[in-house]
């Protein structure tokens, strides 16, 4: 709001009227009783290169022209919509046109933190969209969006997991960045992290995977320019970040690698090129981090002494591009050195500093619409806000920062690539998938985890003596008759009979029992390598003879019998991992 523009009507400070909504953390206007229509909608902001008619304007009752409040925040560099804030000693006044009541309770410090707050740029972007609601327009058009091309989930949901991949291209494009490097990449997937926040939100884990990474990149569908499709055949054994770039993949070619080597599906996926790193560290003022050596790398052009620095624009890419100067001077060691910079980048975010200061929402916004591409299911500030409101519930010192377990590659005399740690991988995968924290979280999620556990505590049955109906629950066709022949034939529950297909399908395998059957469960359990969260009390059905029995329903999850169906708890030993609320010094 320029208050130039609309002058001091009734001695009230312009600034006065921008008043922070604590429910929401968003900033509103609110005019005095001269302006009884600041309760109507405002119309659609003309672009810059629209010229709003004369007869379309709407003028405040008892002003001329010149008073009229303009409610589109103008294109004048360096200002910022002014401070919320009330003359010292002044009342505060009702909305026009409403009874006096209550003032809202204030949010507390924490929530406001948490609201806005998250381990990855699409934070940044949606901190900045939240609190310049009204400056959306121009930010839509910011926005770059390219097609998922069916590889993703079709979008997050407020009530499940949430699967983000967001990648960082080495694609120099942008001012300056032409002499980085290899000045004529089509931009590959130099960098990349699966972001997984826990369906409860009470944790999440931030997967790198290194593009150095042998591995299948699998056909893939694509959009064409002209709007046509294209398939454009999977190559075997390459690396990693081939998957974006080479032979005109996009970033749902990407997507497709991704749950082809872990399994899990992406709901959304966020490209960033080398100036999201240079605008989005200017317009939060720096990112601080720390060395624990002086670091001299001539190829990103970095070179800090050993300590503290506050980091941001060139110095800042040149902090999350240098590997030379860190650890073994490896793919494997800038990666540690970007996950700490993404740390140190949601502490700047969480700081009250940022929090509070419209004008550093408004740039954030400004920079991550602009140096962002998304997927076609967030191509709107709408979109892109709810992910953050779902985002922002996430206490940060859950967030977990990780690297997908690798070992060097065998068959390479100089190591140059890497291929997956198969005693290590699989878990850190399944992990994921199955919606486990690598941090510890709430007291009353320990507590719930133990009661849970304590349903494979006790005495166990023989399998002679367990009785029960096996029903294909979305496993594939035939797992319940082999499941039953391998019980029966190899595990001596001979009191075993085929269900048939299941009501219903399940993602996961249950086994569900009645209190005088616990014995018998726990021993199947045993047999199947079923967690205790995979054991459901209730009532017992009735078998094929009319003989009460145990209803073993194979979910999606069933991969052939004999095969575990334990979740792993924790991550597997040598697993380097690191919080988002710790300060690390790079090495």
């Amino acid at each position: 709001m320029d208050a130039q523009g609309r002058g001091r009507a009734e001695d009230v400070d312009p600034a006065d009227q921008w008043v922070l909504n604590p429910s929401t953390g968003e900033y509103e206007l609110r005019l005095g009783p001269s302006a009884p229509q600041s309760g109507i909608p405002s119309p659609r902001r003309p672009r810059s290169s629209e010229a709003a008619p004369a007869h379309s304007r709407t003028e405040a009752p008892g002003r001329s022209r010149s008073e009229a409040p303009s409610r589109s925040r103008p294109e004048i560099p360096g200002r910022a919509v002014p401070s919320p804030r009330r003359r010292r000693g002044a009342p505060e006044e009702p909305l026009p046109g409403r009874r006096g009541r209550r003032p809202a309770k204030k949010a507390s410090k924490g929530k406001k933190v948490l609201l806005w707050t998250g381990g990855t740029m699409a934070f940044v972007l949606v901190a900045g969209a939240g609190a310049a609601y009204f400056y959306i327009e121009h930010l839509n058009d910011n926005i770059a969006s390219v097609s998922d091309d069916g590889a993703s989930t079709g979008g997050f949901s407020k009530d499940k997991a949430i699967n983000i991949l967001l990648i960082g291209t080495d694609k120099r494009t942008g001012k300056g960045n032409g002499s980085y490097g290899d000045a004529g990449s089509v931009g590959h997937a130099d960098t990349t992290i699966l972001l997984h926040v826990s369906k409860d939100r009470s944790n999440a884990t931030a997967l790198s995977i290194p593009r150095d990474l042998i591995t299948d990149v699998p056909d893939c569908p694509t959009t064409q320019e002209d709007g046509t499709q294209k398939v454009i055949p999977g190559t075997r054994q390459v690396r990693f970040n081939t998957s974006l770039g080479q032979d005109g993949r996009t970033p749902s070619c990407t997507m497709r690698t991704v749950t082809e080597l872990t399994g899990v599906k992406p709901d959304n996926f966020m490209v960033a090129d080398f100036n999201a790193v240079k605008t989005l560290t200017s317009a939060v003022g720096g990112v601080e981090v720390c060395v624990g050596k002086d670091l001299d790398d001539p190829d990103s052009h970095l070179k800090l002494s050993k300590g503290m620095h506050t980091i941001e624009g060139e110095q800042a890419l040149a902090f999350v591009r240098t590997r030379h100067a860190v650890g073994f001077g490896g793919d494997l060691s800038r990666i540690g050195l970007q996950q700490q910079f993404l740390s140190a980048l949601m502490r700047k975010l969480k700081s009250n500093d940022t929090l509070t200061s419209p004008s550093k929402m408004l740039d954030l916004a400004e920079a991550g619409t602009k140096a962002l591409t998304v997927d076609s299911q967030l191509d709107s500030i709408g979109k892109l806000k709810d992910l953050g409101l779902e985002l922002g519930k996430l206490n940060t010192e859950n967030l977990t920062f990780t690297t997908t377990p690798v070992i060097d590659n065998p068959a390479e005399k100089v190591k140059a690539t890497v291929v997956l740690n198969k005693s290590s991988a699989p878990q850190v995968f399944d992990m994921i998938r199955n919606d486990v924290s690598f941090t510890a979280v709430k007291e009353k999620k320990k507590k719930e985890a133990a009661a849970v556990a304590a349903r494979l505590k006790g005495t166990k049955a023989p399998a002679s003596e367990v009785r029960v109906r096996v029903l294909n629950g979305g496993a594939v066709a035939g797992s319940a008759q082999e499941t039953l022949s391998w019980l029966q034939n190899e595990e001596g529950v001979t009191r075993s009979e085929n269900g048939g297909n299941a009501p219903a399908s399940l993602a996961k395998t249950t086994l569900e029992y009645s209190p005088d059957q616990a014995d018998q469960a726990r021993r199947l359990a045993d047999i199947m390598g079923l967690a205790g969260s995979a054991m459901k009390p209730g009532e017992s059905v009735t078998n094929s003879q009319g003989l009460p029995a145990m209803t073993l329903t194979l979910g999606k999850d069933f991969e052939g019998a004999g095969v575990s169906l334990t979740t792993p708890t924790k991550a597997p030993e040598g697993v380097q991992k690191s919080t988002a609320d710790k300060v690390e010094c790079a090495k």
